[in-house]
């Protein structure tokens, strides 16, 4: 009777273990179900990654197209032999290339150079004039300063109609430039002058602007240049004035905007030697 109850006993715990085991598959075969499911949402056409360090070695040839470089034809050494198959052409391009960049990159640094040189140099030769007298003329002024060595360029600066100006005068060296420095306190004019080292070069005039025959500087000499004129005076007003002062006008051009109260006028002579007249608005 014993032996009969342990027998049942034992085969209850097999079928226990059974059922156990066959749940435990079943859940495993659930698992992978879902796996594949999911894994079934991706791309069909996907490949497998591999690291490249893992990676084969490519095998892939180069264009038929590409250049083969070879390292004697660039200066190369220590036994280097030439291949047949070299672009020897696009190399000797490539090399020449790259020789006019940096020689034409070192020809503008050094251009640059000599550019900054030079004007260093003109700043060192120029002093700067002020409390300038409105009635000294470049001329004059020239002259003046040319006691202390030879003058390259006056320039006189600021509003023609303040009473006070400045100026810029450069030397042929530097000596010149260190002696107008004594002439500070000078009186010229009403006013004693202020003469101190520049701090910047005169600019150089436009060419284009400058008279180049002999008919055109004539031109400029028979040509006077006149200010703050009335708007409602004519063309034909401005002409009469002068011929009846000065002489015969040839040509006058008055000029004018809407920014200024004012307008200018360029008129020139049929003969040389009219001088500059200076009159009220109130004439016209």
């Amino acid at each position: 009777m014993a032996a009969v109850a342990e027998g049942s006993r034992a085969a209850s715990q097999a079928a226990s273990a059974a059922a156990a085991a066959a749940a435990k598959e079943s859940a495993y075969q659930k698992d992978v179900q879902k796996l594949v499911d999911l894994l079934s949402n991706l791309n069909p056409a996907a490949r497998e990654f591999v690291p490249s360090s893992a990676a084969p070695p490519s095998k892939k040839a180069l264009s038929a197209d590409a250049p083969v470089f070879d390292y004697c034809s660039i200066g190369g050494a220590n036994g280097g032999s030439r291949d047949s198959g070299v672009d020897s052409t696009y190399i000797g391009n490539q090399q020449h290339k790259m020789r006019s960049g940096y020689i034409n990159h070192g020809r503008r640094r050094m251009n640059e150079r000599a550019r900054r040189a030079d004007r260093e140099d003109s700043i060192r030769r120029t002093v700067y004039v002020s409390e300038l007298d409105h009635t000294v003329t470049e001329e004059r002024l020239a002259d003046i300063f040319a006691n202390c060595g030879q003058v390259v360029d006056c320039r006189i600066c600021g509003d023609p109609h303040s009473v006070l100006r400045f100026a810029f005068i450069e030397f042929s060296d530097e000596e010149g430039a260190r002696a107008a420095l004594n002439l500070g306190g000078t009186m010229l004019g009403f006013y004693p002058v202020r003469v101190l080292p520049s701090k910047t070069a005169i600019l150089p005039v436009n060419p284009k602007f400058l008279p180049r025959t002999e008919d055109e500087k004539e031109m400029v000499i028979r040509t006077i240049y006149c200010t703050n004129i009335d708007k409602k005076v004519t063309q034909l007003d401005v002409k009469s004035f002068f011929q009846e002062l000065c002489g015969e006008v040839s040509r006058l051009r008055l000029l004018g905007d809407n920014v200024h109260s004012t307008r200018i006028a360029f008129v020139e002579f049929v003969n040389i030697g009219v001088l500059t007249v200076s009159f009220p608005a109130k004439h016209f």
